[in-house]
């Protein structure tokens, strides 16, 4: 099993076994799946204030607490709720998961459900919509140390303005940063990272 010592790694992932692997496995990999999408949306929205790794060591909480980002099934629990005239799915969520007890934050999800399926209608896919940003392709930087990896840039500052003119919540412009790099819209690996080069591969795409 690889080390700290015998694999060069980015360095915020150098703190917990969970991100290392994150990191290793999934982060800066492009990927066009609508239902991934939707759950990076959902996570990095959700740490809005917080550190990855308290996101992080959730996921699975999250993936419970929102019937594994099913867009449909998350919309029919919010009409439901509405028909009722009460936030019981919401209590629910706070008193039996163990996600981030923020009452909008955790609102949010399904409302961005709605948003993200009539993206879906319009655009043929949530992908479509989110990396027509990037052109379809991953922007491949070439940073070298931490300190030039930026927390905001252009096209996340269109994505967001984009989005919340779509009617998302918790999408600004460092979240959709986040975003991009975390679902490979953006390969923000260091050059000298072990995972640099594999993050360059590109899946079918749109």
């Amino acid at each position: 099993m690889d080390t700290i010592l015998d694999k060069r790694t980015c360095a915020w992932a150098l703190n917990h076994s969970i991100e290392r692997d994150y990191h290793d496995k999934e982060w800066g990999r492009p990927n066009f799946n609508d239902q991934y999408l939707f759950e990076f949306i959902t996570l990095e929205g959700a740490q809005a204030g917080l550190s990855w790794y308290t996101i992080l060591k959730r996921r699975e909480a999250y993936r419970e607490a929102f019937k594994q980002y099913d867009l449909k099934t998350l919309i029919a629990v919010k009409q439901q709720a509405e028909n009722l005239d009460n936030e019981s799915h919401i209590d629910e969520i706070i008193n039996q998961y163990d996600v981030i007890k923020h009452r909008n934050k955790i609102r949010s999800v399904f409302s961005n459900a709605e948003v993200a399926l009539a993206l879906q209608q319009e655009y043929g896919s949530l992908s479509a919509a989110l990396w027509q940003f990037v052109d379809g392709r991953p922007v491949v930087n070439t940073w070298t140390t931490p300190e030039q990896v930026p927390a905001i840039t252009e096209q996340s500052k269109a994505m967001s303005k984009f989005l919340k003119k779509k009617g998302f919540k918790f999408i600004g412009e460092t979240i959709c940063y986040a975003l991009m790099q975390a679902t490979g819209m953006v390969n923000d690996h260091l050059v000298s990272c072990d995972c640099y080069e594999i993050s360059k591969c590109i899946p079918k795409s749109l």
